[in-house]
């Protein structure tokens, strides 16, 4: 049995973000879709570095625009992997796990 991949909070955010995208994720949506799912700014830098160390871990998988007719950078389209897919699962299922029980003492107090 391997060790479960570690995620960190910004790290869960990233690839939760892209695959709410979808097919057509690349960093300025997923960045978005953060900061709407957060209601906090992003600094566009922190996403950059993220996706860089999360296609380093194997959990996503980028790759450049095929379109010529593009002005400017081409568009980097984001993927998350099998593997990125199964650390999201195992962060999901130590959360859950985490918060059993606890929903009466963490509920608002009138």
């Amino acid at each position: 049995m391997t060790q479960p991949q570690l995620l960190g909070t910004f790290e869960q955010l990233v690839l939760s973000a892209i695959l709410q995208v979808g097919d057509e994720a690349y960093p300025p949506p997923v960045l978005a879709c953060i900061e709407e799912s957060t209601g906090r700014s992003v600094n566009r830098g922190s996403l950059y570095v993220a996706l860089d160390r999360l296609e380093r871990k194997g959990l996503l998988r980028s790759r450049p625009d095929d379109e010529d007719g593009r002005e400017g950078r081409p568009r980097r389209y984001l993927e998350v992997t099998p593997e990125g897919l199964a650390a999201l699962r195992d962060v999901r299922a130590s959360l859950l796990a985490s918060w059993r029980g606890l929903e009466s003492r963490l509920a608002d107090e009138p």
